[in-house]
């Protein structure tokens, strides 16, 4: 089974699609089929997602695109920028992934959510969609668990909090 482990930036020739959901393309660890039907294992460091587009080379040298899949979502327009930002913020609120897009939003089907940004005013439709929601003020894109090497002080757009220590009781001192 050919394994799938480092993201690489270009390449000159690619030999297969791996086509997957968003759930999916946010496991670090997981067994998946390429368009072709191959099967393959993906493991890729904790905590990183897989894009649309993305180039990940196996153990044997291959190189394969990632590719967003199609699934159940909703776009979510308003007739004003203010109307949008009301549901984006009432989206938020709700700790729901959403992907922003030029004048919309598209989040999951949640028929729940859908009647309250409907009540916001806004105008709800069902489309089969990839789905590439923001990533986060916490990733690696704005900060968080990445570190400059450029001589400029770069501040993350939120405060990145500090990973503590679990005592257990059976820890030696």
């Amino acid at each position: 089974m050919l394994t799938l482990h480092t993201k690489v930036d270009q390449a000159a020739q690619i030999d297969g699609e791996l086509i997957l959901p968003y759930d999916l393309r946010e496991k670090s660890r997981l067994r998946a089929a390429l368009a072709s039907g191959e099967e393959v294992a993906v493991l890729t460091v904790r905590g990183s997602v897989l894009r649309d587009g993305d180039l990940l080379k196996g153990d044997d040298g291959r190189i394969v695109r990632v590719r967003a899949a199609d699934e159940a979502t909703y776009r979510v327009d308003c007739t004003s920028p203010q109307g949008l930002l009301r549901c984006a913020f009432h989206l938020g609120n709700r700790h729901t992934q959403a992907q922003v897009g030029d004048g919309w939003l598209r989040i999951r089907k949640d028929p729940v959510l859908k009647d309250m940004l409907a009540g916001l005013g806004a105008n709800v439709t069902e489309e089969l969609a990839p789905f590439e929601p923001e990533s986060g003020a916490y990733s690696a894109k704005f900060g968080g668990g990445h570190h400059h090497h450029d001589g400029h002080a770069h501040n993350p757009l939120a405060p990145i909090p500090l990973r503590q220590k679990i005592h257990r009781p059976g820890d030696a001192q």
